[in-house]
């Protein structure tokens, strides 16, 4: 009768000592607004496009 006791004793002990806890905590999310700045020249953009615009124009003038 000792045996079995002692083995259950054992197995208790063995079980309680593998045993662990764990705590996750979550910090509060902050959410900031993000502000973006985007400065388009399309003075320059069109200067451009008109320019290289001409220079099509000239080539399909040659090529007739």
């Amino acid at each position: 009768m000792r045996i079995p006791f002692m083995a259950l004793a054992v197995m208790l002990l063995l079980q309680s000592g593998c045993s662990t806890h764990h705590e996750v905590q979550m910090a509060p999310v902050e959410i900031k607004p993000i502000h973006i700045t985007i400065d388009v020249n399309v003075r320059v953009q069109k200067d451009l496009e008109d320019f290289f615009g001409d220079i099509d124009n000239a080539e399909k003038k040659l090529e007739k």
